[in-house]
């Protein structure tokens, strides 16, 4: 399928609402997040008696999530920077990752934003897959791309984080900034803490990428932070190829079948 078809088709296409779940949707954000309203201490006394109410919409983010995200396929959660423009490399790059695993049977689940996470998501969704974005309240957020065909948007950074390691087989960052660190150290954090099982945790751009593992060879592990075997929780390449050799070694191959999976109405 063209890109000019599909664009064609992404712009026909209709919202779908399910609560906070969106199917092809724009957002208005507004000018505070909950998570700010959450966290701020600054504010009068009266906003502490809120909090019991707030436990009942995060416990509601979470339902909401664990509903839409049941039943998708064996995903691969791709980071990156949202600030990538359309025409650079790392665009292509991510692009020909969201395509190449959607070719091996794996949806895509990106943070929903433009740069890096758009490119993923197109590259799914033009090779037939499923593309899911997750998106979060923020005062500068645009909306979900136009490549997410499920999308979330999530008020609270540790629901949807929750997300993202519940329903991903692997991680693979393209060069991004806090917030795929964030991510990426979160990842991390789990696995070495054996909080969960361990999968690939993959970084994209050896160029980028370089520097920062080998300041946690030489710093933590050389000054005994970490231990030298928590260094090879990573793995650095510049190849997509490799990104789809790692993840389906460690996942035994377990992809999917995009045909045999249903419509979005399913699930």
């Amino acid at each position: 399928m063209s890109s000019d078809s599909v664009d064609e088709q992404v712009g026909k296409a209709k919202p779908k609402f399910r609560g906070p779940v969106m199917f092809r949707r724009e957002r208005k954000p507004g000018a505070r997040t909950a998570d700010r309203n959450l966290l701020d201490t600054r504010q009068d006394s009266d906003w502490v008696h809120t909090d019991p109410w707030r436990v009942l919409r995060i416990q509601a983010e979470f339902v909401e999530g664990f509903g839409a995200l049941a039943e998708v396929p064996p995903a691969v959660t791709v980071f990156g920077s949202a600030r990538t423009p359309v025409d650079h490399p790392e665009y292509a790059a991510g692009r020909a990752i969201g395509s190449a695993l959607t070719d091996a049977g794996f949806a895509i689940i990106t943070g929903g934003g433009p740069g890096a996470m758009e490119a993923a998501n197109r590259g799914s969704s033009e090779a037939g897959g499923y593309s899911i974005g997750l998106g979060i309240e923020l005062p500068f957020e645009q909306g979900l791309n136009d490549w997410v065909d499920l999308g979330i948007n999530f008020r609270y950074f540790f629901v949807r984080k929750t997300m993202f390691v519940k329903y991903s087989q692997a991680f693979v960052c393209l060069p991004g900034g806090f917030g795929t660190l964030d991510e990426l150290f979160e990842a991390l954090t789990l696995v070495q803490t054996r909080k969960i099982t361990r999968f690939p945790i993959i970084l994209f751009g050896t160029a980028y990428w370089s520097g920062l593992v080998e300041w946690m060879r030489t710093s933590l592990a050389g000054s005994g932070k970490i231990s030298p075997e928590d260094i090879d929780l990573i793995q650095v390449t510049d190849s997509v190829e490799d990104v789809v050799r790692i993840v389906k070694e460690a996942t035994g191959g377990r992809g999917a079948d995009i045909e045999r999976l249903g419509t979005e109405d399913q699930w």
